[in-house]
């Protein structure tokens, strides 16, 4: 089985954060991952340099091939800056998010 997995460290959240499904809201400086295993992608943050990984909300995400997945985790990264609540962005065709 195909594994594949992309982490992006000081990811500086916009106003209204990034939500996740165990501890709500995070925002500040956080480390986001993104974990594909050849048919879905896994997201998670986490404040930077702490061990407690929080799910992003929306994950998994169904992801059919490894490039896929790299798109959706800068997607993810862009999203997260952003804030407004961000969680993983629903793709408007395969592989396509944006």
């Amino acid at each position: 089985m195909a594994a594949a997995t992309w982490t992006t460290k000081g990811v500086f959240t916009g106003r209204g954060g990034a939500r996740t499904d165990q501890a709500g809201i995070l925002s500040g400086n956080l480390t986001v991952r993104t974990t594909w295993d050849a048919s879905q992608a896994h997201v998670a943050v986490r404040y930077t340099d702490t061990t407690q990984w929080y799910t992003l909300a929306g994950s998994p995400m169904p992801c059919p091939t490894e490039h896929d997945s790299r798109q959706l985790h800068q997607a993810v990264v862009e999203a997260v800056r952003v804030g407004g609540g961000a969680a993983v962005p629903v793709p408007a065709r395969t592989g396509e998010w944006f």
